[in-house]
């Protein structure tokens, strides 16, 4: 008998992860009852839609709380402060598995990271679930979710990208490896302030055996931490470092592994590089194997990807980078790798952030702006030529006419996409047609 046999439980949010939990809650013997604040929605769930009222959640003995509903609904708090323990997917996860598992988070590139592990371990022969915020809802992973359509199947380890909503309703997960690569301003509009946003990155160290930060990032970072665990630009004996004179990895002082020999691109992906072969490090991986995986993995679509050269001009679609800290790394990288000037495609939802710390960045490298979206206008003071567009068709034209032999058009928002778009990916893919559409 499972520890969830005939125990109340209220799934609040009927999407993807929402969907896996009821399953795997289903095969422990729960009674579940799905809840979505939308009003309607096709969906394969008997689903009570729209607002949330207390009395219907006190009646529970659990809550699961998918990624993308915020604790802060008043129902939710309401339920919480009578008691009732509110927990996600994760926690769900944490608490019935039993392999070994690494977490990484970080404000950019955990989807990066993650994927490059995941080539990492299949290098070295092992079996690993990348999972959590990328790929397969965690949950379905489990062997007491098995369908006939996906069958079981036996990890060796578990790499999962953990976003900070998911984080934040996670209480147990013990991990061999913990890693937070980087931390900027971002989702404030969720977490209500910069302070609650670091403690909810924070908690993917809480029962962590060993625990890896950017020495470089003081967010990252917790009491005492172990440089040997260290990743960064900055020299250091111990950890992984960068001599930028050969454009060299070094691990431990010592040459790693030179970065022209590999297909990713960019100051923010030899960070990746480096946090991605330390935690494999960590976890006994041999550097031949390491190094062929990276040295072969050619990044993911949408973070700064380069798409083609027309008329001698670059175009890279970076539509993840959907808060200011991803846009200035970008911005620093295309300023470094063209010979020309960079012309930018920003905006969309700012969630609250300031957008005013890339103002330095876009006034010495951006020679013109084109911004679009809900907040789009708010970067306009930031350049010496700038022009607000309806469309990313339109966005894409203007950049066409503006850039010169040399220069690199880079869609780099700094913002979410739901203002216009589905999602980051379908900006990506309307600014990646729209390019191609330059050529036909």
């Amino acid at each position: 008998m499972s520890n969830y046999d005939n125990v109340k439980i209220a799934v609040i949010g009927a999407g993807i992860t929402g969907q896996s939990c009821v399953r795997y809650l289903n095969a422990q013997g729960a009674i579940v009852t799905v809840f979505d604040t939308r009003q309607a929605s096709q969906n394969p769930l008997d689903v009570c839609w729209g607002e949330i009222q207390t009395d219907a959640l006190l009646r529970f003995s659990l809550i699961v709380v998918s990624p993308g509903v915020s604790l802060q609904l008043p129902a939710i708090r309401q339920a919480k402060n009578a008691g009732i323990e509110i927990i996600g997917d994760v926690e769900l996860f944490a608490r019935a598995n039993s392999l070994p598992a690494i977490g990484v988070t970080g404000s950019n590139g955990k989807s990066t990271v993650v994927s490059l592990l995941g080539e990492i371990f299949a290098e070295s022969g092992l079996e690993v679930c990348v999972s959590g915020n990328i790929g397969t809802p965690v949950l379905n992973t489990l062997t007491s979710v098995a369908t006939d359509s996906q069958p079981s199947k036996s990890f060796d380890w578990y790499v999962l990208e953990l976003s900070s909503f998911q984080l934040e309703s996670t209480f147990s997960l013990s991990l061999d490896i913990a890693c937070i690569l980087n931390v900027s301003e971002d989702h404030l509009d969720r977490h209500g302030s910069m302070g609650e946003y670091i403690a909810a990155k924070q908690r993917i160290f809480s029962h962590a055996q060993s625990r890896i930060t950017c020495r470089d990032d003081e967010l990252t970072t917790y009491d005492n931490p172990n440089q040997s665990l260290t990743f960064g630009l900055s020299s250091s004996a111990v950890g992984m470092s960068w001599q930028a004179d050969t454009q060299t990895i070094i691990y431990n002082n010592a040459e790693f592994l030179h970065f022209a020999d590999c297909r990713l691109t960019g100051l923010h992906n030899v960070l990746n590089i480096q946090s991605a072969s330390l935690i494999a490090i960590q976890a006994g991986i041999a550097h031949d194997s390491i190094v062929a995986a990276v040295k072969r993995f050619s990044g993911l679509p949408h973070r700064y990807q380069n798409l083609s050269t027309l008329d001698s001009v670059n175009w890279i679609n970076d539509s993840k980078a959907t808060n200011p800290g991803a846009t200035n790394v970008s911005l620093k990288a295309a300023s470094s790798d063209t010979q020309g000037q960079v012309v930018l495609i920003v905006g969309g939802d700012a969630k609250q952030a300031d957008l005013s710390q890339l103002a330095e960045q876009i006034s010495t490298s951006v020679s013109y702006l084109i911004a679009l979206g809900k907040d789009g206008r708010e970067f306009m003071p930031f350049a010496n030529r700038a022009i607000y567009v309806d469309s990313m068709e339109q966005a894409v034209c203007i950049a066409a006419e503006v850039a010169t032999p040399g220069d690199t058009v880079l869609l780099s928002p700094a913002c979410a996409s739901l203002d216009m778009f589905k999602n980051f990916e379908h900006r990506g893919e309307c600014f990646t047609s729209a390019v191609e559409r330059l050529v036909a």
